[in-house]
């Protein structure tokens, strides 16, 4: 029997169009659940319930909506319910798989892209949670920025390029994902590098701060303070490139909520926001932007000049800085601003060092991305 399971890295592959074979993705969870979280392209067929009962009515009902000369992904929460629906399209002469894991799987997918545009600098995408970090090396040395908690991701990056990890950086203290920041320099027994503002009661942390550089090879991360986000987030220019963490990203901004929901609140930490994209927007248009988020942008790597940045309509809140129109700016985003991301409390204060994560701590960032201020 062939294997009757696809790796959620393949359908990553596929999604982007990396791969020539085309597949049709059928997502069986309830509707709800699809309509907060689902892979770019798919299709639902809410029948999660019934096939827990081994119920295949609808699906078979509904067998001549799906293409008979295309493979045909099934997915669910954990690969359970669309091993069931796959089998029973495999018998029915479709060429079906599960993928594996489900959701679960999906969302801890990593891929790699290096960067033409700019030298020394790979980009590590999961485009089940929209999280972007980065490796930046120079001289067979490298630094982790902003690492999501699968850390052997970010090792066997380094290995397969020669490079030796000499630190590791968060551009803050991340909501959305749990931090593998301090596991990873802890295993390499190298420096955790993070703004004290947004340190918490972390120990064994280098604090950096607005003008400092953390040494690559013979090339340096600079480091821009950029608070608005959080207190204290941080950019990081190298070179050509802006690692702009989550106080810029391609289509919109850091949203300012998460540290504390008060109106009054927001409008502060706006403002802060306002003056930090306004130092930003100062560089030259040739700089290369790359965020620490992303949306539904298809692109990759995702990385755009700042000088297309400004000319696009794309990031409404970006060209109300470049207005100087601060006003507009602050309403536009209390005005705007998503549901928080999931388990966003719990994250901090894990990345806060309040909290030692627990057996769940997978499952806490599983989700659509919500960090964009609109």
């Amino acid at each position: 029997m062939s294997n009757t399971k696809l790796a959620p890295s393949q359908v990553a592959q596929r999604v982007q169009n990396d791969d020539a074979e085309d597949v049709f993705l059928l997502d069986v969870r309830r509707e709800e659940d699809y309509e907060e979280w689902r892979i770019p392209g798919s299709t639902n067929l809410p029948i999660y319930d019934e096939l827990l009962e081994y119920d295949f009515s609808t699906l078979e009902d509904r067998l001549d909506e799906l293409p008979e000369d295309e493979k045909i992904a099934v997915v669910c929460v954990a690969g359970v319910t669309s091993a069931r629906a796959a089998e029973f399209l495999r018998e029915h002469g479709y060429d079906a798989e599960s993928i594996d894991d489900g959701m679960n799987g999906w969302g801890r997918v990593h891929r790699q892209y290096d960067i033409d545009a700019v030298d020394g600098v790979v980009q590590i995408v999961r485009p089940g949670t929209g999280c972007v970090s980065y490796l930046v090396h120079d001289g067979g040395e490298a630094v982790v920025v902003d690492p999501t908690q699968y850390i052997d991701e970010y090792l066997a990056a380094a290995d397969e390029r020669d490079l030796r990890i000499v630190g590791v950086a968060d551009t803050h203290a991340h909501a959305d994902h749990v931090s593998g920041a301090r596991r990873l320099a802890g295993e390499l027994d190298v420096p955790y590098y993070l703004h004290g503002e947004d340190a918490g009661e972390l120990d064994r942390v280098t604090e950096i701060e607005d003008g400092d550089a953390i040494e690559v090879g013979d090339r340096a991360l600079d480091v821009r303070h950029t608070p608005g986000h959080t207190p204290g987030s941080v950019s990081f220019e190298y070179g050509d490139a802006l690692l702009s963490g989550d106080t810029l990203f391609l289509r919109s901004v850091g949203r300012p909520d998460l540290e504390d929901s008060s109106e009054d609140a927001v409008r502060e930490a706006a403002g802060h926001l306002f003056d930090s994209l306004g130092g930003l927007t100062d560089l030259d248009d040739g700089t290369v932007v790359l965020p620490g988020h992303f949306s539904d942008e298809e692109i990759r790597p995702l990385a755009t000049e700042l000088g297309e940045l400004r000319a696009e309509t794309t990031n409404e809140l970006l060209s109300y800085v470049e207005d100087g129109d601060e006003e507009a700016f602050v309403e536009t985003i209390v005005e705007s601003l998503a549901d928080e991301p999931a388990n966003y409390n719990e994250i901090k204060q894990i990345n806060w060092g309040r909290e030692q994560p627990g057996d769940d701590v997978e499952a806490l960032e599983l989700g659509p991305n919500n960090c964009a201020a609109n």
